[in-house]
């Protein structure tokens, strides 16, 4: 027990991000897939291209706090399927906000799983939001 010791504060901080993360993503997921139009995943290829034609500081701007934001929600969404979580609706927000090739392919993948749509629309049915349109 004694070779453990040092490690115990990690562990300590590991167990207290599980906790954050497991009741962050019960609070923030349900509210940002409510607060998403309809058809989001049908304008989003429209909206990123419109977005790519900014000033092209602003663009580049938010290209790198996007994709900031996407890796954190895909590195918690990955730790979730193993810890407390939505893992699986947490790594498809973060897919969703990343820019990379071929991510419309994926994303579309993705939200197309009976899975996925089935938890999509019943997080969006709870929040007495229309169920999306893909």
């Amino acid at each position: 027990m004694r070779d453990l010791q040092p490690y115990l504060i990690v562990f300590e901080w590991l167990g207290l991000l599980s906790v954050v993360t497991f009741f962050g993503s019960l609070i923030a997921i349900p509210l940002l897939i409510a607060r998403l139009p309809v058809n989001y995943f049908v304008r989003h290829r429209q909206e990123v291209e419109k977005r790519h034609q900014q000033h092209p500081l602003a663009a580049k701007l938010v290209l790198v706090v996007r994709n900031c934001l996407g890796v954190v929600f895909l590195c918690a969404g990955i730790a979730m399927l193993v810890l407390p979580g939505q893992g699986i609706i947490t790594i498809l927000i973060g897919i969703s906000l990343m820019d990379f090739p071929r991510k419309h392919d994926v994303v579309d993948y993705l939200v197309r799983l009976p899975r996925v749509v089935r938890l999509l629309n019943w997080i969006r049915k709870r929040e007495n939001k229309p169920p999306f349109v893909f």
